[in-house]
This record gives C-alpha cells, structure tokens and sequence, in this order.
C-alpha cells in the first residue's frame, strides 16, 4: 500500500523523528571552554609548588630582584625599563604570587586526597589484622583447653604407677610403698 493511500484512508503515518539509540554514544557537544586534563594540570602544580618550595627559587627570585633594581638604578634613563618606584616589579611580583597560592592549594589538596587514601587503606589494613589477631587469639584458647583434657606422659606414668601399687598390694595382702626398694633394685630403669 503506497504512502498516499494511507493518507487518504486517514492511517496516516506519524512522521519518524529522530530516535536516540541506547545502544550508541551520542555525538560530542561543542563546548565554549577548552578541555583540560585534571589529572595533567594537577601534576603541573604539584611540581610548580614542588619548585616553590626550594632553596634553588629563592636564590634564582633574590638574583633576579637583584638585577632588576641594579639595572633600574644604574642605568642611564633610557635603557630603563621599571623606574624607580619598580612598578612593574610590583606588578611582576603580584602576578607571580596570585598564581603561586591557587597553585600550591590546588597542590596541597591533592596531598590531602592521597593522604586520606592512604589512611583509609591503612585503616582497613589495621581492622582486618585485629580481626585475624582475635581469631588466632580464639583457636589457641580453643587448643589450650583441648590440651587440658589430653593425658599427658607425666600424668600417664602416675597413674600407671598408682595402678602398679594397688596391684602389688591385693597380691600380697599388705601395702608396699617403695616397691624398687623392696627388691633392692633401683628406679633409675623406670625413667
């Protein structure tokens, strides 16, 4: 049946819109900033507030404030380029210092996010070796009561020799107590 008898029937077909298929990634959006890598610009300021840190930025800041104000000072008039109230000096050291701070927060929160994961790990790592320090700590006192209730070789012997005298006593009717002695032999082969 063609298109214009269904329309003429009044079956008209609904018009296809586009459908979004689930199964597929949608186009990338056009985005009015750039993109950037968290990660990347991370590293960078770690190891921008690393440098910050050092003896080496001090020295090579002090030598090159250093030169800056000798050259401003001593110079003639029109090779200066920062007069003498160093304005542009300020205005160098302003800008170094306005990224310097973000820099080194954006650096010391990242040391904050892995230390927090360290800690957790190690908190974790702590837990499970309590929890196998308490089940070790069971089954020795569960063995150590086993071991309460096994004949040992001592008790054996005791008892073996408690049962030797009641016998030497019913066959001879009186009460022996150093049975070795009596045969004037001696212990030491019963040891």
């Amino acid at each position: 049946m063609a298109a214009a008898d269904r329309e003429r029937d009044g079956r008209a077909e609904p018009r296809a819109t586009p459908r979004f298929r689930l199964d597929q990634p949608r186009p990338p959006r056009r985005r009015l900033l750039p993109e950037y890598d968290p990660e990347a610009f991370g590293r960078l300021s770690e190891r921008i507030a690393r440098f910050l840190g050092t003896g080496r930025f001090i020295v090579w800041m002090t030598v090159t404030i250093t030169v800056w104000v000798v050259w401003n000072i001593t110079v003639p008039d029109s090779l200066r380029f920062d007069p003498f109230p160093f304005l542009f000096l300020t205005l160098a050291l302003s800008l170094q210092a306005s990224y310097a701070a973000p820099l080194i927060l954006l650096a010391q929160n990242r040391q904050d996010d892995r230390d927090r994961v360290n800690l957790e790990q190690d908190r974790k790592q702590n837990e499970r070796a309590i929890a196998d320090t308490e089940y070790l700590s069971r089954e020795i006192a569960s063995l150590r009561m086993g071991l309460g209730e096994v004949a040992t070789r001592d008790w054996i012997r005791s008892e073996l020799q408690d049962l030797v005298k009641e016998l030497e006593e019913q066959r001879t009717g009186r009460r022996v107590v150093f049975p070795a002695e009596e045969r004037g032999g001696s212990d030491v082969g019963d040891r």
